[in-house]
């Protein structure tokens, strides 16, 4: 079985410690498992033709989305058996139950947030995990869907999450995409939950699930927002033997209750 990991970040980004993190865990965890790796630069997008490289030029995010698509097609005509793609921002955290799954599938995203006094929780499905096997329908479908919404679409700009999590979404509603579980999402309240051993954002990340993740993506964008300070990433990838015990701890206790 021959599996190719693929990652990209913009050459000229200044890489975080936690960012370096994040990246270093994924290139371990390829090279644990015998997988190959290939960091792309700027030429991520030089398979998108030029129509869909104008309508994005402003949005390297939304190009993004897409170029994904294209050179995971491309590694699985070349001969790859498995396609992975990884956001820069995904930190793997227990590597040895991150496995990618036996067909084409996206990540799963459990989205807590705090909104006065209540907690909310909001179920949805990402492509910062993507993994993907030849004879597949979802990755042209996918690819195809995406590319005619960008040249449809007459706004000048559109939502970073447009190709992402909300059209995934939308389309995992209507037809239940296979879902890589171990490929989570941490919210900042949840990451805030996982540092200060305060419960509530986690138990309710955990609710319902088989297991915890194993991975997560850190939502770079949420401190580009400002909604979540760099120090706490730092201090959240210092130390992934603390996060499993942590999350293993809290899972078990969610399934005692049942």
């Amino acid at each position: 079985m021959t599996v190719q990991v693929l990652q990209s970040h913009t050459p000229s980004a200044n890489k975080a410690p936690w960012s370096a993190r994040c990246l270093q865990s994924v290139r371990d965890w390829a090279d644990r498992r015998g997988f190959r790796y290939r960091f792309l630069g700027d030429e991520l997008f030089d398979l998108l033709d030029p129509a869909i490289r104008d309508r994005t030029q402003h949005q390297p995010v939304v190009a993004s989305d897409l170029a994904r698509l294209r050179w995971l097609s491309l590694t699985l005509d070349a001969g790859a058996t498995c396609a992975v793609w990884l956001d820069a921002d995904t930190w793997i955290f227990d590597p040895d139950r991150f496995v990618p799954p036996d067909t084409t599938a996206v990540g799963r995203e459990i989205w807590i947030q705090r909104e006065g006094s209540r907690w909310k929780r909001f179920t949805k499905v990402h492509n910062a995990a993507l993994c993907a096997h030849p004879g597949n329908t979802l990755l042209p479908f996918y690819e195809d869907t995406a590319r005619r919404l960008i040249l449809a679409n007459t706004a000048e700009s559109v939502v970073p999450q447009f190709l992402g999590p909300k059209l995934l979404t939308a389309l995992h509603t209507a037809a239940q995409l296979p879902v890589w579980e171990e490929a989570g999402v941490f919210s900042p309240a949840v990451i805030h939950g996982l540092l200060e051993r305060t419960p509530q954002a986690v138990d309710l990340m955990l609710r319902n699930a088989a297991s915890p993740p194993a991975a997560a993506n850190l939502c770079a964008s949420s401190v580009r927002r400002q909604e979540l300070d760099a120090s706490a990433l730092e201090r959240l990838t210092d130390d992934p033997q603390r996060i499993r015990d942590y999350l293993s701890g809290r899972h078990r206790r969610l399934q005692s209750r049942r």
